[in-house]
């Protein structure tokens, strides 16, 4: 179970880093997610929490500098389903609602949804809308608003 973080306003490096690692440790502990990521990051838990971090920092324009293949690299995973996709989402808003404001996590989420949509391209071939990313949520019982 994840520690109670008090929701931060601001998104800077250490909220996201606070949120990163939140999500990561989820991550792991999750039935459906853990088995995929944790095979490939076993040792390497701390060092791709830095990178994730570096990229959320990017992709939120809090801090340049991130460089590397967030795509290629989970393109390589074996085994992936429109569910994990879908539960992967469900953790991030769970986690970014939990440790941001109401506007930080809208933020935050909305950058997700456009996240999923090219992963689900390269995974599965078709670029979703954000609804029908949203529906991959809803059809394992999760629904969230567009």
């Amino acid at each position: 179970m994840t520690a109670v973080v008090e929701p931060v306003e601001t998104l800077d490096r250490a909220a996201l880093a606070r949120l990163v690692r939140r999500f990561y440790t989820d991550v792991r502990a999750d039935v459906l997610l853990g088995p995929i990521f944790e095979p490939h990051l076993r040792a390497h838990w701390e060092a791709h929490l830095a990178r994730m971090t570096d990229f959320w920092c990017a992709a939120m324009k809090v801090q340049r500098g991130f460089r590397g293949n967030v795509y290629g690299k989970h393109m390589a995973l074996a085994g992936i389903t429109p569910a994990h996709l879908g539960r992967w989402l469900w953790l991030w808003r769970r986690d970014s609602s939990a440790c941001m404001d109401a506007p930080a996590a809208a933020r935050l989420q909305y950058v997700a949804i456009g996240v999923a949509r090219v992963m689900h391209l390269g995974w599965f071939g078709s670029l979703p809308s954000r609804a029908e990313v949203l529906a991959l949520m809803a059809s394992s019982g999760i629904s969230f608003d567009v």
